[in-house]
């Protein structure tokens, strides 16, 4: 129906509106079952993130780590857009579409999924030329960056520019950060092999990060043994270290070391997204919702928040607020949806592991207190993402993908124009 004020306005399916589709939202809408509900989300998919690492570097093709909402929640209503606004008064949410129309969706509950954004600092130089890696988007065109840096490489007349064309820096050594270079770095060396002229050229792998140690999420052993792998495979691991500027050839760090690169990729922590702050909700110091042990937004009876956007208390560790992973997005969502559709009890997960890869048949994964490392921890990291991974038609996918990977060579094919054609009249 059409309000007074002239916008479009009706109600979320089932009542329950779920404002955002990444990890937390869609599994959200998905274990609601057939009670439905309706999801604004911006894309009509979720990202699988702990598959990222794999599409940048073409071990997956990209479309195999996103999964479409409309056959992941086949009992939800999508919404293509936005949400600009949350009257909390008259339980309704402004939305503004794919095509850029203003309309609101009444609710009886709303769920807050909005996720985060990348956070970055005011370092000199790091906006222009710094590669970020949240999203699919930024995945991609870092492997296309990579992959042109290799040609411009081959290209350069000048042979002491070479080693700036093959100088990588990675800054935030969480998983994102290692995963990502230990995958970029599985390309460029599978890659050398089609650029003789390179094979005695110098590549500089170097990963930056403030922390005393890499991956501070994981025990201390398993992350010392990342470290000591990805020492002896020639990556520089700098911590304590902290960026202070990058140019256009160069990266510069705390310790005064400046560094030929044209490569600089930003993955140093995440911020939640800044719409909350224009909701009238009750924030912690990091801009994340405040909620309760059931997940409900303090102060209020019909909203309710969870993944990375939510400061959210874990009854299994008392004390402590969840971390921003897939895995406890997951349990959160699970316990979301048996609120929102039966008995309201308080959130309880204790974590089972912690896995990561670091590239190519190597690995770490503690699981129910057990530590592998290596090869099994490789093989137990990529278990467990396929048993996450939603769906049986984009498992046999990923699987179909794992396996040609094993038998054949990577595709180094740079895609820089995918998704900007030229147009008709253009030469």
């Amino acid at each position: 129906m059409v309000g007074d004020d002239g916008r479009v306005n009706r109600k979320a399916k089932g009542g329950i509106l779920v404002v955002g589709g990444g990890f937390a939202g869609a599994y959200v809408a998905r274990l609601l079952g057939s009670r439905g509900c309706t999801v604004i989300a911006r894309e009509n998919f979720m990202l699988f993130t702990p598959l990222l690492p794999e599409a940048a570097s073409g071990t997956l093709e990209p479309r195999h780590v996103v999964v479409p909402l409309r056959a992941m929640c086949p009992h939800a209503e999508l919404v293509l857009g936005r949400a600009t606004g949350l009257d909390l008064a008259r339980s309704v949410v402004a939305v503004e579409d794919a095509e850029g129309r203003d309309f609101e969706l009444a609710y009886d509950h709303v769920v807050l999924a909005l996720g985060a954004v990348a956070r970055t600092l005011p370092i000199p130089g790091l906006a222009e030329h710094g590669l970020g890696f949240k999203d699919l988007p930024d995945a991609i065109a870092l492997r296309n960056h990579v992959l042109r840096e290799l040609e411009a490489a081959a290209a350069e007349p000048d042979a002491k520019r070479i080693g700036t064309h093959l100088g990588f820096v990675f800054v935030g050594a969480g998983y994102a950060g290692v995963e990502a270079l230990a995958e970029l770095a599985d390309l460029v060396r599978d890659a050398l092999r089609h650029y003789p002229m390179l094979r005695d050229a110098r590549q500089r792998w170097v990963l930056v990060d403030a922390a005393p140690r890499i991956l501070p999420e994981i025990p201390t052993g398993l992350g010392d043994y990342a470290a000591r792998e990805l020492t002896r495979r020639g990556v520089e691991v700098r911590v304590a270290t902290t960026l202070v500027g990058v140019g256009a050839d160069a990266v510069t760090l705390s310790d005064g070391e400046r560094i030929p690169a044209h490569t600089l990729v930003w993955t140093a922590g995440v911020r939640p997204n800044p719409l909350l702050a224009e909701l009238g909700l009750p924030l912690d110091e990091r801009g994340r919702v405040l909620v309760d042990e059931t997940l409900r937004v303090e102060g209020t009876d019909d909203v309710w928040a969870l993944g990375d956007c939510a400061r959210v208390p874990n009854a299994a560790t008392p004390g402590a607020f969840d971390p921003p992973t897939s895995q406890h997005s997951l349990r959160q969502a699970r316990r979301l949806a048996g609120n929102l559709t039966g008995e309201v009890l308080p959130y309880r997960y204790r974590m089972l592991g912690q896995v990561a890869t670091l590239g190519r048949h190597k690995g770490i994964a503690e699981v129910l207190g057990l530590r592998f490392r290596g090869f099994p921890g490789w093989f137990l990291t990529r278990t467990y993402h396929l048993y996450q991974l939603p769906l049986a038609s984009r498992k046999l996918r990923v699987v179909v993908d794992w396996t040609v990977a094993l038998l054949f060579r990577r595709d180094i094919a740079e895609l820089g124009a995918l998704g900007h054609p030229r147009g008709l009249g253009d030469d």
